[in-house]
């Protein structure tokens, strides 16, 4: 009996100290690309470890700013094939991201480590907020994608029932 008690004893205590318990929040990288946005009302989502931002109903940016994988560090372009030399006009350090394993991506990368990576990221922003077409995707439904609808089982037999 004692030792029950004193497992609920236990489990209250721990349950206590989890709700006082303050979460932190991970600090968001490039936090002025969200400022250049907030004329839009950007949202984010937590994403691979990663920060994505949305505009309405479209991703048009994700900020990655990892220790130690930090070759694709930086903001991340939601495009298309058919953008990528326009874009590249507008920034001509813009790359395809590595870490996708494909030599070209649909999105694309403006790298951390690029000279002119706050003047980039800003203009990109800019684009967003005049409405460019070339910069956002609207994510498709996951659950839609991923399975197939369910058929209704038939038999192969028919059952009569006389009275």
């Amino acid at each position: 009996m004692r030792t029950l008690k004193r497992k609920r004893d236990a489990i209250a205590e721990a349950i206590e100290e989890t709700e006082l318990a303050v979460r932190t929040r991970k600090r968001v990288p490039y936090e002025f690309v969200l400022e250049a946005l907030d004329s839009v009302s950007p949202w984010t989502r937590p994403m691979f470890g990663c920060l994505a931002v949305y505009v309405e109903d479209k991703i048009v940016l994700v900020l990655r700013e990892k220790m130690g994988e930090s070759a694709d560090n930086g903001v991340w372009l939601a495009t298309t094939r058919e953008h990528h030399a326009s874009l590249r006009v507008e920034f001509p350090n813009m790359r395809s991201i590595r870490v996708l394993g494909k030599d070209v991506t649909g999105w694309q990368v403006l790298p951390a480590d690029a000279a002119d990576f706050e003047e980039a990221a800003v203009r990109a922003c800019e684009l967003i907020v005049a409405g460019d077409g070339r910069i956002g995707k609207v994510p498709g439904s996951r659950r839609g994608a991923r399975t197939k609808p369910k058929r209704k089982r038939q038999s192969n037999y028919e059952f009569k029932f006389e009275i």
